[in-house]
């Protein structure tokens, strides 16, 4: 049985639909859950359809051309940071083939991820769902790092994306769309579904030496001339693509570069040895990247070659921040933490005659605005029931109009080990917190301290809370919770009541295996062994 959430959009108590156009529209939504199998939902979305899903799937290429599906094509990097583009990186790193992409489409310079790391960042992806609505919060779980530094009782982690989520692929395949998943999967888990499960057609997995089972988890090198099995997972799709020219079709893309283990080929670590201008990042880490990047280059020529550039809508970007082998400077942190360095991602779409070649938008946006923001293109509406936490984001592609919505949020309600750079803490990556950004304002509410010492009325001495003006503070270095009383409270209020719209679990039981003097000791041990910035 399929999800049929019954939370509301945001906070503003409602869910977000899509007319024909694409325009954005309000409902209210029961509050009651309505559950519905799985026969009778595809039977709703298909009446929702007019034309229907099954006369869709029978349409001739001509009949496609008529109402312009675009084809869509998501090449979804793994670890690559914000920096870690040549346009955004002064040239450290070498990606001619996403410069170009950049050059040629529109950049967004505030996207985020919807999470810290791989397996919430693409359940968030898929399902179009903020965290608190599928609870895929971590990869394996949310207690990750000495129980005895840990203060709560973190909020369990679903092992993958639950088989009764509508995704972002049978949204399309409902649609007409012939879908192909090829590389990274990772929301399988026991009480997670495989590609195929989720409305996939075609899945295909490889670290270049030969297809893996389907839901396969891990990762390795590849061979020497395949890096992490770039160019094969690469000609897959490009296969995929040829025998669905005619159209419409949906492309995934995740690749497993540039995760570790780092891997290049010979011919670019030679490239990358005469590149490097420091030994940081590493020729490994430019190497990997460009790698990729080739691989980038090998799709966009098919697109050229099968004339389907035009009507092919192309997006680019990374599922969370960089590993601690790129620093993101200016930006605060690296994967696996909340502060800009874990979150804000590269992202090009091009999409020639919608969107402006050159173009570039600072709007914040966040990666459950693609199940919306796809189906607006194809246009079509939100299947019945579902709810999604994105936007349509069709207006900022074509530069015709705004938002309506007002912030952006996150929720993380466990724990990850190992420190990242300039992070709040010296063991943990994070620890238990949720994030709203709002405009240029962001705040960070820690529920150790939000729920131990003293709740809001203790938010600024007890460190509960964190504010930041992004637009004078890209970096994340001053604190203003303190002196901008006004805006702390606007958006600890906004936070509060997105908690209530989403049904979002918090932590708050204590932790009896706490111990105060063995974080005390780990804390010294840990500052002075790997100093922060």
């Amino acid at each position: 049985m399929k999800e049929v959430n019954d939370q509301p959009h945001g906070f503003h108590g409602a869910s977000m639909v899509l007319d024909i156009s694409g325009s954005p529209q309000r409902r209210q939504f029961d509050n009651h859950p309505i559950r519905l199998p799985k026969q009778l939902l595809a039977m709703a979305f298909v009446g929702a359809l007019l034309a229907g899903a099954s006369h869709a799937n029978a349409m001739s290429g001509s009949d496609r051309a008529s109402i312009n599906q675009p084809n869509i094509v998501l090449i979804f990097a793994d670890d690559q940071g914000w920096r870690d583009v040549g346009y955004q990186s002064d040239g450290i790193f070498l990606t001619p083939n996403i410069d170009r992409l950049a050059a040629e489409g529109m950049v967004f310079t505030d996207a985020y991820s919807a999470a810290g790391n791989c397996a919430p960042s693409r359940a968030c992806l898929l399902s179009g769902n903020y965290t608190p609505r599928h609870h895929v919060y971590a990869v394996g779980s949310t207690e990750r790092g000495p129980a005895k530094l840990r203060r709560l009782i973190p909020i369990p982690n679903r092992s993958g994306l639950a088989p009764n989520v509508v995704t972002l692929a049978e949204a399309l395949k409902g649609a007409g769309y012939v879908t192909g998943h090829f590389g990274k999967w990772h929301l399988a888990g026991k009480q997670g579904a495989l590609p195929t499960q989720q409305g996939f057609d075609e899945t295909y997995d490889s670290f270049g030496d030969g297809e893996h089972p389907e839901g396969t988890t891990g990762n390795k090198k590849g061979p020497p001339e395949d890096p992490k099995g770039v160019f094969t997972l690469t000609r897959k799709a490009c296969e995929f693509i040829e025998r669905n020219k005619n159209g419409p079709f949906f492309c995934y893309l995740p690749h497993h570069a540039i995760h570790g283990p780092l891997q290049l080929t010979p011919t670019t670590r030679s490239l990358m040895e005469k590149h490097s201008r420091e030994k940081f990042p590493s020729t490994a880490y430019l190497g990997c990247t460009y790698d990729l990047d080739s691989s980038v280059g090998l799709l966009l020529a098919k697109l050229k070659e099968l004339d389907l550039e035009k009507n092919t809508l192309v997006i680019y970007t990374s599922d969370n921040g960089a590993t601690p082998g790129s620093l993101q400077e200016p930006l605060r942190g690296n994967k696996g933490c909340y502060y800009e360095g874990g979150i804000r991602e590269p992202f090009v779409v091009r999409w020639p005659g919608v969107v402006e070649a050159g173009s570039k938008s600072s709007v914040p946006i966040i990666l459950v605005d693609l199940f919306p923001t796809f189906l607006a293109a194809a246009g079509v509406p939100v299947p019945d029931g579902k709810t999604l936490d994105g936007e349509n984001l069709l207006p900022l592609f074509k530069q015709e109009g705004h938002l309506e919505r007002q912030a952006i949020f996150w929720h993380f309600p466990g724990y990850l080990n190992t420190a990242v750079t300039r992070g709040r803490d010296p063991v943990f990556r994070t620890r238990p917190v949720s994030v709203i950004r709002k405009g240029d304002w962001k705040l960070h509410l820690y529920h150790e301290e939000w729920q131990l010492d003293g709740g809001r009325e203790a938010a600024v001495s007890s460190n509960a809370v964190e504010l930041y003006n992004l637009a004078d503070d890209i970096g994340e270095r001053s604190n203003v919770a303190a002196t901008e009383s006004e805006k702390r409270d606007e958006l600890i209020g906004d936070l509060l009541a997105w908690f209530d719209s989403t049904g979002a679990r918090l932590p708050n039981q204590r932790n009896p295996n706490y111990d105060d003097e063995a974080r005390r000791v780990a804390d010294k041990q840990a500052a002075e062994t790997t100093p922060r910035k």
